[in-house]
């Protein structure tokens, strides 16, 4: 099946990246632009921002930090406009931690800092460490599908199965309890609220208030690793240096931890990287599987191409639609002139599905040439470090789909709606039936693999 956007009655200059209505389907925009500019010029935030969409010049920039800096931060307190002045007036009300840019909003070498400390934390081992917290999860979520189901209820996939595990997999990971599992979600909507979004400053400041209490709870957490270090990721931020013996390393920092601001500020990057995206990208696997039969049955008879399953949907549906950058001078992107401090966005989703790079781009065919070229983790410097995690649980959780349901549908297709974000986009609710496989006699599920 192929989700081929509709141009014919679309003219961009209906284009606004702040519409509800844009974002349900911004494919058709992102299409037309691809085709018009290597970098689309728009009126938002007060401004000019610039769109650049095609694979080559995005990759391109993302690589490029000297030209193309990430030091966009929207958090800032610095300014004299109303919402700075009221939000740093709130932090210092409130007992706030100052947020700091540092994995996001930050180019090298000052960068480079920050993801070595946070590598420390977040390595391979300790992500393949959470697989079996993974799985059980996982299995979990699907037994509560199916016991749904089979009373002949739909059930919203996103509420009930999407936010809970990536919730509940980076709440072990940051070693949160159970107890506070509905304040860690809290927190996490709270962070991105003013990400891609036009609301007003009243509800930014809500949603900082809310952050707030996220910095105070962890300072605690902070605190407590200092006097009684565990096994967790708290801890090795704590404890984590840039030693001596490494050859890149800036004299200066050599043995300096991360202070109380940069780790709240690295925490709070994690909890939204290994939650809110893994939510996304969940829902919207789902539902080019339900949509795409021919690659569910695939799935169903090789639980094995799950892999191939989570890199296509990560091309066609990347949960981070794009990042800023600012040009530090005067640039060209493909014949584009781009004047020095003007802004821009990085926008992966477009890149995803460009034709110079894949072909029928807008087909969902997983194991395809080319699938792990997408762009949804970034490139370069600010790859996503969380995105080792976000692939383990996608993976497990196509696997154990594949392995564990006979069918699924969507069964509210014609009202399916996304948040209206143009950087995090993601499916509201997605209402769905599901029926387990039968066990055969001889103990399996008919397809060579033993019972759960």
């Amino acid at each position: 099946m192929t989700e081929s956007p509709d141009t014919s009655n679309t003219q961009l200059d209906e284009f606004n990246i702040f519409d509800p209505g844009v974002q349900q389907c911004p494919h058709m925009y992102y299409a037309m632009m691809r085709e018009e500019t290597a970098a689309y010029e728009t009126r938002a935030m007060g401004g000019s921002l610039f769109l650049v969409t095609r694979h080559g010049d995005v990759a391109d920039a993302a690589l490029d930090h000297s030209h193309f800096s990430s030091r966009f931060d929207t958090g800032s307190m610095e300014g004299n406009s109303e919402f700075s002045q009221r939000l740093k007036q709130l932090y210092e009300d409130e007992g706030g931690y100052e947020p700091v840019g540092t994995m996001l909003t930050v180019d090298p070498p000052v960068h480079t800092r920050y993801r070595r400390l946070v590598a420390q934390a977040f390595t391979p081992k300790a992500i393949a460490n959470l697989e079996p917290v993974v799985r059980s999860l996982t299995a979990e979520l699907l037994d509560n599908l199916i016991q749904a189901s089979s009373d002949g209820a739909s059930i919203d996939f996103v509420e009930s199965f999407a936010v809970p595990l990536p919730v509940r997999v980076m709440a072990k990971a940051l070693n949160v309890p159970d107890d506070r599992l509905k304040d860690f979600k809290r927190w996490s909507d709270a962070s991105v609220a003013g990400i891609g979004t036009n609301i007003s400053i009243d509800e930014r400041l809500d949603a900082e208030r809310e952050v707030i209490e996220f910095q105070k709870y962890f300072a605690a957490q902070l605190e407590r690793r200092r006097i009684t270090p565990e096994d967790d990721l708290l801890t090795a931020l704590v404890g984590a240096t840039i030693e001596r013996e490494d050859s890149e390393a800036d004299e200066e920092l050599v043995g300096v931890p991360l202070n109380v601001n940069e780790m709240l500020s690295i925490i709070q990057q994690l909890l939204v990287a290994g939650n809110e995206t893994t939510t996304h990208l969940l829902g919207e696997m789902f539902r080019l599987l339900a949509e795409n039969r021919g690659e569910w049955e695939a799935l169903r008879s090789e639980p094995e191409r799950s892999s191939e399953v989570v890199e296509e949907a990560l091309r066609l549906a990347a949960p981070t639609q794009g990042m800023f950058r600012i040009a530090t001078e005067d640039v060209e992107v493909g014949s584009e002139f781009i004047a020095a401090g003007s802004r821009m966005v990085l926008l992966y989703a477009a890149a995803n599905r460009d034709p110079n790079v894949w072909e029928d781009p807008d087909a969902f065919q997983p194991g395809r040439e080319n699938s792990a070229a997408h762009l949804s983790f970034g490139r370069g410097p600010h790859f996503c470090v969380g995105a080792g995690l976000a692939r383990l649980e996608a993976r497990i959780v196509a696997e154990e789909m594949g392995r564990r349901l006979e069918s699924i549908e969507v069964t509210n297709s014609e009202q399916l709606r996304y948040h209206p974000s143009f950087v995090l986009r993601g499916l509201q609710r997605l209402d769905v039936t599901v029926s387990a496989k039968e066990v055969s006699d001889h103990g399996g599920d008919g397809h060579g693999n033993e019972p759960i």
